[in-house]
């Protein structure tokens, strides 16, 4: 089965990008730019990828990304995990990225862009690799920030796919972005969202009324609702699940215990995502891995999975069937 799922080409809708800075790469941008971590040792650092739930992984990751200044740090850190994903046999990846956390560091948004969009090119150009990109909000900072940085981002609409809301859910309802998501809407971007994670079931009915999103990321607590399993398995709204890293915050305390059978169960349309893979046990391949051994899928769930996945993803047409192509022959 491993080998099946080295070989299986994957594709990835919910990546963080700041959230795949591996402790090795960030003691060397540390050096670079000479900033002092809290930690002696890689080790010290991945001992403190320990946490009780979102709120404590989150201080961490913010803490981490402090070592990102330059758009040479931005490239590096998104071919890091590009070559280490494609390696594993992924051939797409939807990333988030969150440019309000870097603002708020006085890192400009220009080096961000210069460096991730570098990135991307050169991925797409040299390793069978295709990227779409997810321009994140922070739904614990204010909406009119949020609305402000989308305005600034105008020279970059062009290569934007999506925006996407993220970070801390609780008591940060969807409602609070309306304004932010009618404008990516009238933009012509496809919107996702962050709900049902910490979050209720509730938060998943108002991403969608609210916010008009073709697209949940998590959405397992969907099952508390059987009115929003309805809607969703109606609309084929896809949730991008992330199991390994509902296990690490404590949405499950074991990947056996993981909802996923139940969504499937459900008709609902799952995908499968790391999420933050430095923090929380690894990339696409271990998640897949990782429910092949909790809930002793076959291989054709896994082809369904990853269908789901390129069905969704932000490709242009010829990229999707050739995809669809490969997975058939898998």
């Amino acid at each position: 089965m491993h080998d099946f799922l080295l070989q299986l080409p994957k594709v990835e809708l919910h990546l963080h990008i700041e959230g795949s800075l591996e402790p090795e790469l960030m003691f060397e941008l540390a050096k670079r730019n000479g900033i002092e971590l809290p930690y002696a040792t890689v080790d010290e650092a991945k001992a403190a990828y320990e946490f009780d739930d979102l709120q404590g992984f989150l201080n961490l990751y913010f803490q981490g990304m402090n070592v990102l200044r330059t758009e040479q740090d931005f490239y590096d850190l998104a071919m890091d995990y590009f070559q280490r994903a494609r390696r594993e046999g992924v051939v797409h990846i939807d990333m988030h990225f969150d440019p309000q956390a870097h603002l708020q560091r006085g890192i400009p948004l220009e080096v961000v862009m210069a460096g991730l969009l570098r990135a991307k090119q050169e991925a797409e150009a040299t390793l069978d690799l295709s990227v779409g990109m997810i321009m994140a909000f922070l739904r614990d900072r204010p909406a009119e920030e949020a609305l402000g940085v989308l305005e600034n981002a105008a020279p970059y609409w062009k290569f934007l796919d999506a925006i996407g809301l993220d970070s801390a859910e609780r008591d940060n309802p969807p409602l609070k972005f309306q304004a932010l998501f009618a404008r990516a809407k009238e933009l012509g971007l496809v919107r996702v969202a962050h709900a049902g994670e910490e979050g209720p079931a509730e938060y998943i009915a108002e991403a969608l009324d609210l916010l008009d999103v073709q697209r949940i990321d998590h959405g397992v607590r969907c099952l508390e609702s059987d009115s929003v399993v309805k809607r969703l398995r109606e609309r084929q709204i896809v949730l991008t699940v992330c199991p390994l890293s509902n296990v690490s915050l404590k949405v499950v305390d074991n990947l056996r215990d993981h909802p996923l059978p139940q969504l499937l169960k459900e008709n609902l349309k799952v995908t499968i995502s790391s999420d933050d893979p430095a923090y929380f046990g690894g990339g696409l391949l271990t998640n897949h891995v990782a429910c092949a051994e909790a809930f002793g899928w076959d291989m054709e769930i896994f082809r369904m999975l990853n269908r789901n996945a390129i069905e969704e993803a932000f490709v242009d047409e010829s990229r999707r069937q050739e995809l669809l192509q490969r997975l058939e022959l898998a």
